[in-house]
């Protein structure tokens, strides 16, 4: 089974207006990440785009459309094109989300959550091995945003992923915004939530940005809206990750409100800035 091979600096979420940008020159990233369901068709520009890019950079496919927590079983049409994809790009990493997003012949367009009971872990386990067996590689599986908790959950987060990598061999890939979105949103603390993470199977990190907006009662409510910047609070939760874990893989996610290059470029450098001191305290 191949293994998660991308390199431990900065990468962003490719963008076709900025295709040029990212060819003219030396850049801050080593690697790009795309959206598995915008490249299975069979040619076209966007292939011509992530072949040129591929030559270059390393290549994350991240994944929307499994379905990986639906309780139905996984869609194998989806998932052979899935494979048709990966075979034929070899990307560095493959990584889907912890949730789920059809419901019979009905795609929903969301990641939605699920309760953390013993059946839903089953199930996921189930799914995530017929993945990694179908595609012959590793697959990374994301910790969620979420707006909403589930009464009948009795497993934390943090555990049932931890279990989901344990029993199929999968490795993790830890999105520092999502943990701050769902912190605020359930009045939990992101820091406690990261502390309870088993960092050791995390094999790429995700920053983006949210929006702050209040509920109908007037609470604050986080919005994983990945059109802004990195916010503060997200950077130093990194920074005291990456000080844990020593340098990780680390994608800027920006997919709404696309801003110029220069300004997701800078986004990286801020990512590698911390991964630097973080390899130098390693080397020290």
């Amino acid at each position: 089974m191949t293994s998660v091979s991308l390199p431990k600096a900065p990468g962003v979420g490719f963008k076709p207006q900025h295709f040029d940008d990212i060819l003219s020159g030396e850049q801050p990233i080593a690697f790009i990440e795309v959206h598995a369901e915008n490249y299975m068709g069979a040619g076209g520009p966007p292939h011509m785009m992530l072949r040129r890019l591929h030559e270059a950079h390393a290549l994350s496919i991240h994944g929307v459309g499994l379905s990986i927590g639906s309780m139905a079983p996984l869609d194998t049409g989806h998932l052979s094109r899935l494979k048709t994809l990966c075979d034929r790009y070899q990307p560095e990493s493959f990584s889907e989300h912890l949730a789920w997003s059809s419901h019979g012949e009905v795609y929903l367009n969301d990641l939605l959550p699920l309760p953390y009971t013993p059946e839903t872990l089953a199930r996921i386990i189930d799914h995530v091995d017929q993945v990694q067996h179908t595609l012959n590689r590793e697959m990374l599986l994301e910790n969620p945003s979420t707006y909403i908790q589930f009464a009948d959950s009795t497993i934390p987060e943090a555990e049932f992923l931890a279990e989901i990598a344990r029993r199929t061999g999968c490795g993790l890939l830890l999105d520092i915004n999502n943990a701050v979105v769902q912190a605020v949103n359930h009045g939990t603390s992101a820091r406690h939530y990261l502390d309870a993470f088993p960092l050791a199977r995390v094999k790429e990190i995700h920053l983006g940005g949210h929006d702050a907006q209040a509920d109908d009662t007037g609470a604050p409510l986080l919005i994983d809206a990945h059109g802004s910047p990195v916010t503060d609070d997200v950077w130093s939760l990194y920074a005291d990750v990456i000080a844990k874990t020593g340098p990780l893989p680390t994608l800027i996610e920006w997919d709404n409100d696309v801003p110029a290059w220069p300004v997701l470029a800078d986004e990286a450098r801020a990512a590698g800035r911390i991964l630097q001191r973080a390899a130098e305290k390693q080397a020290a």
